[in-house]
């Protein structure tokens, strides 16, 4: 589980954050827009047991470095030495099983999928995305 961080989001305020970016194809975000992003994702996800990523990304390049600031921010390391291939990708990864794959992906949809598992079911058990593959690089 990732360590909650100092926020001023209520966990209901940071679910409709997050919701917003439900089955959207693009998601075009503000520096200001992805520190809230990033606020509302850090309180869910400490919220719940672990999370599961799927990665939708237009080269394996921005795939791996999605996966690898995504996972660092949620308190994992990720597997990134996975076989390249030619064009858009997606990359599923789960840091409970260590399971973490890459394949090619035909989809419209990019972004990354956060999948927050708990096992209380009272808990936060939901999915949210496509998010900005670009959450969590350092801004330049």
């Amino acid at each position: 589980m990732s360590t909650q961080k100092s926020t001023n989001l209520t966990i209901e305020e940071a679910q409709k954050v997050l919701k917003n970016f439900s089955c959207l194809e693009t998601n075009t975000v503000t520096s200001a827009e992805k520190a809230l992003i990033r606020e509302a994702l850090l309180l869910i996800t400490s919220c719940s047991d672990y999370q599961i990523l799927g990665i939708c990304a237009d080269t394996t390049a921005q795939g791996l470095l999605a996966l690898k600031t995504y996972a660092a921010a949620l308190g994992y390391e990720a597997k990134l030495d996975l076989t390249p291939v030619a064009g858009s990708v997606y990359i599923k990864f789960n840091p409970q099983t260590g399971l973490c794959y890459l394949d090619s992906y035909s989809g419209k949809h990019r972004g990354v999928l956060v999948s927050c598992q708990s096992s209380q079911y009272d808990s936060i058990n939901e999915m949210y995305g496509h998010l900005p593959i670009d959450l969590f690089e350092p801004s330049e």
